[in-house]
């Protein structure tokens, strides 16, 4: 871990050569280290987001979070950046896809990088570190309670997304997933579901699930918030990223 740090906003080349706003934080020293790359929740790019990135600083990655609504509503605040983006019915898989390879591009030329990176997501960006995962070479990925990786989504679900149940046989990083024994979206239903693919078809996972926990546990700011789950989770993602991208 590194008590020392820096944090500071940056701009990448994204999908389809778009120019997006990211936060990056590093841990100082000349060490190399893995990266990590935070998808943030559909409330979005928000203070709480840029407090995991500075996390995952701390436990000694380079870590950034690219800002998903930046196209849509560059400089706006977090909330209203995020209600344009859903009332675009949400970010387009292929540009999601984009802009993930864009931070992993920027992490693995870092000179302190060892080569390897690593995703996670919450809510919606739980849904998005899986499919990242199953569209480009990273490393490790980490889904925390995201929604409609298996299951219907409803007609009447404000965006516009499938399920990933046609991507997750081609699979190419471990996962770790954690979720809320009492969540709705996904539902432990579906969870299992999600196993029981993974399983069929060889794919290195393992999972967690909270009793006494919703969606969105670690989020701090939010009812939500479980303290014994997201403790534990904590350490898991810890353990996990330690085992495949070697902090």
């Amino acid at each position: 871990m590194s008590d020392s740090l820096t944090a500071e906003t940056i701009r990448l080349t994204g999908h389809d050569g778009d120019e997006i706003e990211a936060y990056l934080a590093r841990p100082q020293g000349r060490e190399r280290r893995g990266g990590v790359i935070v998808i943030h929740h559909m409330p979005g790019y928000d203070r709480g987001t840029k407090e995991i990135v500075r996390r995952f600083a701390e436990l000694g990655y380079d870590a950034i979070c690219p800002n998903l609504y930046f196209r849509e509503a560059p400089g706006a605040a977090p909330d209203d950046a995020a209600a344009v983006g859903r009332a675009n019915g949400g970010v387009p898989d292929a540009r999601l896809i984009g802009d993930v390879s864009a931070a992993a591009a920027h992490l693995r030329a870092l000179p302190t990088s060892n080569g390897k990176a690593g995703v996670i997501g919450y809510c919606s960006g739980g849904r998005q570190s899986v499919l990242a995962a199953c569209n480009l070479d990273l490393d490790a990925a980490v889904d925390c309670y995201g929604a409609f990786v298996t299951g219907t989504v409803p007609a009447e679900f404000p965006l516009r997304i499938t399920n990933l149940v046609d991507q997750l046989p081609r699979l190419r990083a471990p996962l770790l997933g954690l979720f809320g024994a009492e969540d709705k979206y996904p539902t432990p239903e579906q969870v299992a579901e999600l196993g029981q693919i993974l399983t069929a078809n060889g794919k290195d996972f393992e999972f967690h699930s909270y009793e006494g926990a919703g969606h969105a546990f670690f989020s701090t700011d939010r009812p939500a918030y479980n303290v014994a789950a997201a403790n534990d989770g904590w350490e898991r993602i810890a353990a996990f990223y330690a085992d495949h991208l070697g902090a």
